[in-house]
């Protein structure tokens, strides 16, 4: 009984030689496979060792606890910085932020510019402006008040400029 396998798998005429240099090829990258897999293993081996040095079950849960416990605690410090933030955003929205000033001689007369309009705003062009007059007998001041930029009594050049600088209006003189 002559008994052929190659025969057998339809490959009779198939030279044995090509055979082994594909099986060694096969077996030769299965070993580059392996030794590159064993490299990596050890490596992480290493890792695994120095992390859990000195550390036993119960100590490694106690340091997982500690680090959620503080996520917590930073959670809940970010939430109220936000919230603090917020309220300071909120506070600074009526404090004055825009100034605008324009030194004149009221009268010509005088000399040195005494004379001024200051205007003081928030964030949303609320606020007013003050005049001081300085004249020969005394200095007189009065406010006009700014809604949202505009003023219900009607502006003085000085003053409509002092509210423009502070509003950031380009001037075009």
């Amino acid at each position: 009984m002559n008994y052929n396998l190659l025969e057998e798998m339809g490959v009779g005429n198939l030279d044995l030689t090509y055979l082994f240099i594909a099986a060694f090829a096969l077996i030769l990258i299965l070993l580059i496979v392996t030794i590159v897999q064993t490299i990596r293993i050890g490596k992480l081996s290493k890792r695994y060792k120095k992390f859990m040095s000195g550390k036993t079950a119960k100590s490694l849960e106690q340091d997982i606890e500690g680090i959620f416990e503080d996520n917590k605690f930073i959670k809940a410090a970010t939430e109220k910085n936000h919230k603090d933030i917020l309220a300071l955003y909120r506070k600074l929205e009526s404090a004055f932020q825009k100034v605008g000033i324009v030194k004149y001689d009221a009268f010509n007369q005088m000399g040195g510019q005494l004379s001024f309009s200051l205007a003081l705003l928030d964030e949303n062009d609320n606020g007013f402006i003050l005049n001081s007059v300085h004249s020969a007998e005394g200095c007189y001041s009065y406010t006009k008040e700014i809604k949202n930029g505009l003023c219900e009594i009607s502006l003085g050049d000085e003053e409509k400029k002092a509210l423009d600088i502070a509003m950031n209006i380009a001037l075009e003189d």
